[in-house]
């Protein structure tokens, strides 16, 4: 059996850092993303974001089935849903401790080089034909270089990220940098664990603030 690609095994430094803050240079990558507001733990428009982002997903994943498949093709794992969040309230000051029902959101899902803006097209007018209630308008490409950022690996409840936090913002501050959360870069998560099936003191949780040398 072919062995199929895994991205959080063949980038350990991106999926799998330590349980104490580094820092990492992260390279441009293309993902299929969307945005949206509110809390994920209710949210019907999260709840939809994520239909269309693991729709889409799979339906180029899987175009190897019907022979389909895009130019380059190679097999993979789909890699891990991720999460931008930020508050439009300037009191929260970049932070993501508040209310949840105001949070600001962008949903990705990394996507293998082959997946150019054709193929995305193409995955969106397939995954509409056979779904046609959804709204894959609110799907987007995106090519995207995070550039320079601390990262930690939090063990535990998402309500309890302040703690891994906090140990990034003393190691951002004892290595000389600044955290640079702004309009354009934000506090990043990469979701390891399916809280469906893992116990919430087990969740596996990166969390990713871009910073800049003071």
């Amino acid at each position: 059996m072919e062995k199929k690609f895994d991205y959080k095994k063949e980038y350990k430094d991106l999926y799998l850092p330590k349980k104490k803050p580094s820092l990492i240079d992260v390279p441009e990558m293309i993902f299929i993303a969307v945005d949206g507001k509110g809390n994920p733990n209710t949210s019907q428009e999260y709840k939809e974001a994520m239909e269309i982002l693991y729709g889409l997903s799979y339906t180029i994943k899987m175009s190897k089935k019907d022979g389909t498949k895009p130019k380059d093709y190679f097999d993979y794992v789909v890699p891990p849903l991720e999460g931008l969040w930020w508050f439009d309230d300037e009191s929260y000051k970049g932070g993501t401790i508040g209310d949840k029902n105001d949070f600001l959101w962008t949903s990705l899902i990394r996507q293998p080089d082959f997946v150019t803006e054709e193929v995305f097209i193409w995955a969106k007018e397939k995954l509409q034909n056979k779904k046609p209630e959804l709204n894959l308008s609110k799907a987007k490409y995106l090519k995207w270089k995070e550039g320079l950022c601390v990262q930690i690996m939090h063990i535990g409840s998402y309500d309890t990220e302040i703690e891994s936090i906090n140990k990034m913002n003393k190691y951002i501050e004892q290595e000389g940098f600044v955290t640079d959360i702004n309009n354009n870069r934000k506090h990043h998560e990469i979701y390891l664990s399916d809280p469906r099936r893992c116990k919430i003191e087990n969740l596996k949780t990166v969390i990713r603030h871009p910073v800049k040398k003071i």
